[in-house]
C-alpha cells in the first residue's frame, strides 16, 4: 500500500497520514495550520486598517439607527472587517505572498462598502456577477460571509424568480475567511448554469457542513431569499469531495426542500468510510455507534424518493465508496442510483462528464420540485430531522431506532398512513394546496385504523394532529402534549444545543475540589478556543452572577463547574434527573465520587423548558476528529460521567465512566443500556 499524503483540497481528509488502527496519539496536525511570519511593519499596516475600517463600523451602528433597512445591510461590511482582524488576531495568514496583498484589498473594499452604506447607496445589492455578503448567525451572533453569483438578467427583471444552486466547496485547511471571499470574488466555480444564482456557503470552514455548517447553509438561502428573488421550487445542490459529503447529507436529511441534487465523490458514513479510506480500526462505543444515525446517509436514502439524484465519481477515486454504498441502499428501497463514472479517472471531475451531469440537473431544474405530492415516504432516526413536506413528525417511541412513515393522499376524500415508531405526528398541507374536498370531513386511515379528520377551510390549507397513546391513533388538538417530551430541536444530544442560540455561563465561585477545578476550567477553555477555531465563531459568554432574563428565555445555557462554583447549576442541580451533590454523582444505581467526577449532560432547561441546558461540555469531538470529516460526529450522547482525574487527549476529554441516553420523557430509564 502506498504511503498517505497530506491533502490541501482532498474530500473528506486533512491528514490521511493519522491512521489510528485503535492507537491514542500524542501530537496531530494543528488545523488550521500555523500560520506564516507576517513583516512587523506590515501587520502594523493590516492592523491600523482593520482598526479603521472597526471605527466606521461602530459609528454605522449608531448613525443608521434609524435607517433599519441599511443597518441590516452591515454584515455585508463587517465580513471584510472580521476577514483581516481574524487573520491578525489567530495567525492565520499562510501564504503571505498571496495572501497580504489580499487583505489589503478587503480593507479597502470594507471602506469602499461603508462609505456606500453611510449614504445610502449600497450599490453591491443591486450588483451582478461576483458577489460576497454576509448575515449574523442566531446561533453564536456571529459574522457569516457567504458567496453569489449573480446572473446579468437579474439587473433588468430583478423581481422573476430565478433557479438557485448550492455549491459545497472541498476540502481546505487554510480555508481563511480572507482566502474565502477572496476566492469568491474571483472564481464563478465549475458549474455556472445560464440565469441561474450560484450560492457558495463559507459552511463555518471545513466541516462538511455538519452542526453550525449546517445551519449556515439553511441561514444563508434565507439571507439570500431576503434580497434576490428565488424560485423555492428550483434549488439544486451540489457539490465535490467535502462537498460531495455535504451534497449527500443535504439531499438525504432535506430531500423536501430540493428540486434536484447532484453530490460527487465525498463520504456518507463514518465507520466503513474509515475502514475504507484510512485502513483505520474503529472501535466505537455503543453510544457512539447509535449516534452514527445522525449523519450516515445510507440510513436516510429513502428520502432520495423526493429528491432527484444524480451521482458522480472517478472510476480510480477511492471516493466512489459514497455513491456505491448509497445505491446499494437505495436497492434496498426499490430505487436505482444514477451514477456518472468517468472511466480511468481519479479524484477530480471529468470534462467530458460536466455535460452529462449538467443534462440531467438541468431537466431535473427545469421540471422542479413538487411542493404537494400526493404521496410522501420519509425515514428518520431523530426529531432533529423530522419534516417532508406535509409531514411532520412530533414524537417517536423511541429515539436512534429508525422511524418511517407513508403517507398517501386517496382521491378527495381520504388519506392513508402507515407508521413506524412515530407516537405523534402533524399532517400540514399549505393553504391553496390541499387537494381534498372542502365539503367532507376526510377520513384518516392510520395504521389500520379510521379517523374522521377536521374539514379542509375555505382557504385550502388543512392540518391534523395525531397522536398515538396505548397503541391507538386519535385526533389530538395540538402538536404539544403536557409535561416533558422529546420534541424536534429538544431531543439531544449534546451536540444539538449548538445548532441554536447559546452562551457559555462561566462561575463565578470555585468548585469544591482541585481536581474538578482544573477539569472544567481547562474544558472551558477548550470549548471557547474550539469554536473559534473550527466553527468560526466567538462563543458569548457570561458570568453565572449576569446571566440575564432574556438570556435564559432566547439561548441554550451552557454551564460549566459545579453545583459549588455556578449558581446557575446550583440552582437547577435539584430538578435535574441525574443527582450531583458535593458528595457524590448518582446515575441510577450507580455512585461515582464527586472529588474526582464531573457530570456532562444536555436536558431541557428547567429554568425555561424551550431551551437546553448543557454542563460542563462543548461539541464533543475534538481535534484527532478533524483530520477527517467522516470521524466528526457526536462522541457523547444524552450525558456522561467523566473521570476529571484521568488525562485528557486530543480525543477524549478524559475517561468516560457512564453514560447514556434519556428516555422519551427526558427520565432516566429504570435498566439503562449500559447495565
Amino acid at each position: 500500500m502506498q504511503p498517505k499524503q497530506f491533502l490541501i483540497h482532498s474530500a473528506c481528509v486533512i491528514a490521511a497520514a493519522f491512521s489510528l488502527a485503535g492507537s491514542e496519539p500524542e501530537t496531530i496536525p494543528s488545523v488550521p495550520p500555523p500560520g506564516a511570519a507576517i513583516p512587523r511593519e506590515v501587520r502594523a499596516e493590516l492592523r491600523e486598517g482593520a482598526e479603521k475600517l472597526g471605527d466606521r463600523i461602530e459609528a454605522l451602528k449608531i448613525a443608521l439607527v434609524k435607517r433599519p433597512g441599511l443597518l441590516e445591510l452591515l454584515p455585508d461590511v463587517q465580513i471584510f472587517h472580521n476577514a483581516i482582524r481574524y487573520c491578525l488576531e489567530y495567525n492565520e495568514i499562510f501564504n503571505p505572498a498571496k495572501e497580504l496583498p489580499a487583505a489589503r484589498d478587503l480593507i479597502h473594499q470594507g471602506l469602499e462598502r461603508a462609505a456606500q452604506l453611510e449614504a445610502g447607496s449600497p450599490g453591491w445589492t443591486k450588483a451582478t456577477g461576483l458577489i460576497v455578503r454576509g448575515y449574523k448567525s442566531k446561533i453564536d451572533g456571529s459574522i457569516q460571509p457567504y458567496g453569489l453569483v449573480i446572473p446579468p438578467g437579474v439587473a433588468a427583471s430583478p423581481e422573476t424568480p430565478r433557479r438557485l444552486d448550492i455549491w459545497f466547496h472541498g476540502h481546505n485547511r487554510v480555508l481563511s475567511e480572507l482566502n474565502f471571499l477572496t476566492e469568491r470574488q474571483q472564481s464563478a466555480g465549475d458549474f455556472v448554469p445560464a440565469n441561474t444564482v450560484v450560492l457558495h456557503p463559507y459552511g463555518r470552514y471545513c466541516n462538511s457542513n455538519k452542526f453550525a455548517g449546517e445551519v449556515d447553509l439553511l441561514e444563508a438561502i434565507a439571507h439570500a431569499e431576503r434580497y434576490y428573488a428565488i424560485d423555492p421550487n428550483r434549488i439544486i445542490i451540489r457539490g465535490f469531495s467535502m462537498g460531495g459529503s455535504a451534497c449527500w447529507q443535504f439531499a438525504v436529511h432535506y430531500a423536501g426542500l430540493w428540486a434536484g441534487a447532484a453530490p460527487g465523490a465525498g463520504s456518507v458514513d463514518t465507520e466503513a468510510w474509515l475502514r475504507v479510506y484510512e485502513n483505520e480500526i474503529v472501535m466505537p462505543t455503543w453510544w457512539e455507534r447509535k449516534l452514527y444515525h445522525l449523519y450516515d446517509c445510507e440510513d436516510y436514502a429513502l428520502n432520495l424518493f423526493h429528491c432527484p439524484t444524480v451521482a458522480y465519481t472517478g472510476e480510480l477515486d477511492s471516493q466512489k465508496q459514497a455513491a456505491d454504498t448509497m445505491a446499494r441502499a437505495l436497492k434496498k428501497e426499490g430505487m436505482e442510483l444514477t451514477h456518472i463514472v468517468s472511466p480511468q479517472t481519479s479524484h477530480r471531475i471529468h470534462p467530458d462528464a460536466k455535460p452529462q451531469i449538467n443534462a440531467r440537473i438541468d431537466a431535473i431544474a427545469a421540471a422542479g420540485r413538487n411542493p404537494m405530492p400526493r404521496e410522501v415516504r420519509f425515514t428518520t432516526w431523530t426529531l432533529r430531522y423530522n419534516q417532508m413536506f406535509w409531514v411532520t413528525l412530533d414524537g417517536l417511541e423511541q429515539h436512534w431506532k429508525r422511524a418511517r412513515v407513508r403517507a398517501q393522499i386517496l382521491g378527495s376524500h381520504a388519506i392513508d398512513v402507515e407508521t413506524l415508531n412515530i407516537e405523534a405526528l402533524t399532517l400540514d398541507m399549505p393553504a391553496g394546496l390541499c387537494p381534498l374536498d372542502v365539503t367532507i370531513a376526510p377520513t384518516i386511515r392510520i395504521d389500520g385504523a379510521e379517523i374522521i379528520g377536521p374539514r379542509v377551510p375555505s382557504d385550502r390549507s388543512w392540518r391534523a394532529h395525531l397522536r398515538k397513546r396505548d397503541g391507538q391513533w386519535s385526533v389530538a388538538v395540538s402538536n404539544q402534549e403536557s409535561g416533558l417530551r422529546k420534541l424536534p430541536g429538544l431531543q439531544g444530544p449534546i451536540d444539538d444545543a449548538f445548532m441554536d442560540s447559546f452562551i457559555m455561563v462561566l462561575p463565578s465561585g470555585r468548585p469544591s475540589n482541585e481536581i474538578v477545578e482544573r477539569w472544567t476550567s481547562s474544558e472551558q477553555e477548550h470549548a471557547i478556543k474550539h469554536w473559534r477555531q473550527h466553527f468560526r465563531g466567538e462563543a458569548r459568554t457570561v458570568l453565572d452572577t449576569d446571566l440575564s432574563e432574556e438570556q435564559i428565555r432566547t439561548c441554550n445555557l451552557i454551564l460549566w463547574g459545579d453545583p459549588q462554583s455556578n449558581t446557575i447549576l446550583a440552582k437547577i442541580a435539584p430538578r435535574l434527573p441525574i443527582p450531583w451533590t458535593k458528595e457524590k454523582v448518582t446515575v441510577g444505581s450507580q455512585q461515582f465520587p464527586a472529588d474526582r467526577h464531573v457530570l456532562v449532560l444536555i436536558y431541557p432547561n428547567p429554568l425555561n423548558p424551550d431551551r437546553y441546558v448543557v454542563l460542563n461540555s462543548g461539541f464533543t469531538y475534538r481535534e484527532y476528529d478533524y483530520l477527517n470529516n467522516a470521524r466528526q460526529v457526536p462522541k457523547l450522547p444524552d450525558f456522561a460521567v467523566i473521570d476529571a482525574s484521568k488525562p485528557m487527549t486530543v480525543r477524549r476529554a478524559g475517561e468516560v465512566v457512564t453514560a447514556g441516553f434519556f428516555s422519551e420523557k427526558w427520565e432516566l430509564t429504570a435498566k439503562p443500556e449500559w447495565e
